[in-house]
């Protein structure tokens, strides 16, 4: 590619993608983040530690406001932001005189509903990861082997993804969800999603870790920190954590 422009979160796809890149170009690879309201916001202060480990240059976006096209969650929300995000990626790339713009989409992401995927074929961003058949698996195991240290991460994705469809966005809100998942990957569970449905908080863990929330006193903590962040109700969706679950009702 000989120059490359990488959308990095600091997640297991990006973080390998961009260790790849900057192997096979060196300084001609650098990483552009995005820093809005619907971004993990711990999640990008810890990009700027794996981009340092990693050794190349990184830009950070902040947007402090959220896309009016997006405000009402609509079920294009993602194609929407996508391609404002990599639009601002390729203005960038062009004035640094990067050739190319790519992201992290792997072989495992065609079989959710992502709409955001019309937005980069439509742009022309690369995707190595898909266009090589890399799954996550296989991503995983490498980036263990040669010692990144988020081979293990869970994997997340914007708050915006634990709002129904058709609900308005407000920064309160996806601060709200932060905390709480936040709260509840403290008591040392990996995997979590807060879902919110007007006032009401609905909890997804992953499958193994169900069991340990049948714990009446453990329950009571969670629904007494979950109200006191604004929550009016909590509730844990006993089917688990399964990606893109406010997807089931499209």
């Amino acid at each position: 590619m000989d120059s490359l422009v990488v959308a990095f979160s600091g997640g297991v796809d990006s973080t390998f993608l961009l260790k790849a890149a900057k192997d096979a170009l060196g300084d001609k690879a650098v990483a552009f983040t995005m820093a809005s309201p619907y971004h993990l916001q711990w999640e990008i202060r810890e990009s700027a530690e794996l981009v340092k480990k990693i050794g190349v240059k990184q830009r950070i976006r902040k947007e402090e406001t959220i896309l009016p096209e997006i405000i009402n969650n609509p079920p294009d929300r993602c194609y929407l932001c996508k391609k404002s995000l990599f639009t601002e990626i390729l203005k960038y790339a062009e004035e640094q005189g990067f050739k190319h713009v790519a992201d992290g989409t792997n072989a495992d992401d065609t079989a959710d509903y992502r709409p955001g995927m019309k937005a980069i074929k439509e742009l022309n961003i690369r995707s190595p990861l898909l266009e090589t058949g890399f799954t996550k698996e296989d991503i995983r195991t490498i980036s263990r082997e040669i010692g990144l240290p988020t081979w293990s991460k869970p994997a997340y994705a914007c708050l915006l993804s634990r709002i129904p469809y058709g609900q308005k966005i407000t920064i309160t809100d996806l601060r709200k969800i932060e905390k709480a998942e936040l709260y509840l990957l403290s008591l040392g569970l990996k995997t979590v999603r807060v879902r919110l449905h007007g006032e009401m908080a609905r909890i997804e863990v992953c499958d193994e870790e169900r069991e340990r929330l049948f714990d009446t006193e453990l329950l009571d903590q969670i629904a007494k920190a979950i109200k006191g962040l604004g929550f009016q109700y909590a509730t844990l969706d006993l089917q688990g954590y399964r990606m893109g679950s406010l997807n089931e009702g499209l």
